[in-house]
């Protein structure tokens, strides 16, 4: 090995075991108590992305082909993409999840890569743009514990803000040295993103385009071959190594003509506000004074005043640094304004030009871009300063001192929680021979929601469940949901035995002053229903017959 591969080498290793002791101290105490303790675990979001990573783990082992089918909606198939899939987030558990058999260390894994990934994306992508490590190293902490991603703790597809740097170093480095191995490896990047996140990857879609059109202008790269060759060699690499995601995702739609109207994204739009607001104790105290947010977008006053710093600077410089400044300070604005909504108009635009958008229903979510370009921009702003002042960039201790404030400003209060033992009517449930699974109550449309924790604890059984969450309902459940809420009922009875449903979860507890008349009515069908567990608030039944 040469002596510069060395240093590479030496390098990577630093930074990885850097970013990790850094990702286990700001997220503890998940790394010390993985599969012990889980993030907000009563939240629905948080119990269906356990659940989602669980189930991509074990299927992709016991029966890959079928990945697709989760044990939701039954006996409906192809489940899976009724939401985000989240198959990345799979394949990375699958380790933990069967070294384990534990479905909270499984998740919470995944959890800790992200901030990890997310952190050293970010440090390789300045460091290539800088060739400064103290700017990276800046950049990579103020990106990968940045106050967004812990606001979005819940949702393990949102977590991967990893797929955005990575990405982008792979395009830097094609603009470069436009090489067909380099187009592979920018399509790799790209399609990677999508199976972790789609919403980033439709965001990157939309970014790289912006940018292969204006490094075409400024470089004069529209005659030159070996460029758009390697571009044509990502966009190839990325659609077949996409293929099956994008097969799932295109027969469900033309499926379902499932789409989300252009006013549902009013709500999940960002507002001035969302661009200052941050859970972290250094900025707590800014959050009375703005009154309510919608989002958490805030960047770090160290961020935000290098950033101004880097594209003061950065416009004065000359080649790489001055096309980076160009090229994210545009597109921080422009998806600045797509986040606002469609109010604003660009986003409008957008979802009347670009196919995916009418599957998405978050502007919002736009302002990770933001984030990626305030972050970048605050690192050439850390690598200017330190060639401009001589004292910090000579000093170590200046450097330490910035290192520390970044840190101290990313702190950020967790709210992790003790996981439950496994409930012994699903242990049970687990040993009784397969067959589909209602949950009582059922819920209503208005608080589906609530059906995560139902999805959570079938990773206990595995069986087929008929009620569940995601954000399509099937439209043939929703219209039995009123014959199903109303179980025991003769209807009930007669829909779940021609569904084959076999098994009865019923909760008494949750029925509150409803419980004495509900359980009168399991005593009337009792000879239809035979009791496999039961103890004061819950019950497995079999079900064995219909009036």
């Amino acid at each position: 090995m040469t002596p510069s591969r060395l240093r590479e080498l030496h390098e990577a290793t630093l930074v990885t075991v850097g970013f990790a002791i850094l990702t286990a101290a700001l997220t503890a105490p998940l790394a010390f108590r993985l599969g012990a303790v889980a993030y907000r675990l009563s939240n629905g979001d948080g119990q269906f992305s356990v659940w989602n990573t669980a189930w991509v783990a074990r299927a992709l082992i016991l029966h890959p082909a079928r990945v697709f089918d989760a044990n939701i909606f039954y006996p409906h198939t192809g489940t899976l993409v009724y939401s985000e899939a989240n198959l990345g987030s799979g394949v990375l558990a699958v380790p933990v999840y069967w070294a384990t058999g534990n479905v909270f260390a499984a998740h919470g894994s995944v959890v800790l890569l992200s901030f990890l990934a997310s952190a050293v994306g970010m440090y390789y992508l300045v460091r290539y743009l800088t060739q400064d490590r103290v700017a990276a190293t800046c950049s990579g902490i103020a990106f990968g514990f940045c106050p967004h991603v812990f606001s979005h703790l819940l949702h393990i597809q949102l977590l991967w803000t990893a797929g955005l740097p990575w990405t982008m170093l792979g395009f830097h480095r094609l603009v470069e040295r436009p090489t067909w191995a380099r187009g592979a490896a920018l399509g790799l990047a790209m399609s990677a993103t999508l199976y972790l996140c789609a919403y980033y990857a439709v965001f990157l879609v939309l970014v790289i385009g912006v940018f292969t059109g204006v490094v075409a202008i400024t470089r004069n790269y529209w005659a030159n071959g070996r460029f758009w060759i390697a571009m044509a060699t990502a966009i190839v690499v990325s659609v077949i190594s996409a293929l099956p995601l994008l097969v799932a995702y295109l027969a469900f739609q033309r499926t379902t003509g499932f789409a989300r109207p252009l006013g549902a994204s009013d709500r999940f739009s960002a507002d001035w506000q969302a661009y200052l607001a941050s859970a972290a104790y250094a900025h707590a105290w800014l959050l009375p004074w703005l009154g309510r947010w919608n989002e958490v977008l805030f960047p770090g006053f160290i961020a935000v005043a290098f950033g101004a710093l880097g594209v003061a600077w950065g416009l004065r410089t000359a080649g790489r640094l001055r096309e980076a400044v160009g090229l994210y300070l545009t597109a921080g604005v422009l998806a600045c304004w797509a986040s606002l909504g469609p109010s604003a108009g660009l986003y409008r635009l957008l979802y009347a030009t670009v196919p995916a958008f009418n599957q998405m229903r978050a502007p919002s979510r736009f302002g990770l871009i933001v984030l990626v370009s305030v972050v970048l921009l605050a690192g050439i702003g850390v690598a200017l300063a330190r060639q401009r002042w001589r004292w910090f960039g000579a000093s170590p201790l200046a450097a330490g001192i910035l290192l520390v404030g970044l840190v101290a400003e990313h702190i950020v209060p967790l709210d992790f929680q003790p996981v439950p033992a496994p409930h012994p009517a699903y242990v049970t449930l687990a040993d009784l021979p397969a067959g589909a699974v209602l949950e009582v109550p059922v819920y209503s449309e208005r608080a589906q929601f609530i059906r995560a924790k139902y999805m959570l604890a079938s990773t206990i059984h595995w069986k087929p469940l008929v009620n569940a969450y995601s954000d399509y309902i099937p439209s043939d459940f929703k219209a039995q949901l009123e014959v199903l809420g109303g179980f025991p009922s003769r209807e009930a009875l007669a829909s779940l035995q021609r569904d084959k449903v076999r098994y009865a979860v019923v909760h008494l507890a949750d029925f509150g002053a409803l419980r004495a008349e509900f359980e009168h009515r399991l005593e009337a069908f009792g000879p239809y229903l035979t009791v496999r567990y039961a103890d004061a608030d819950t019950r497995v039944y079999e079900i064995t017959g219909a009036r």
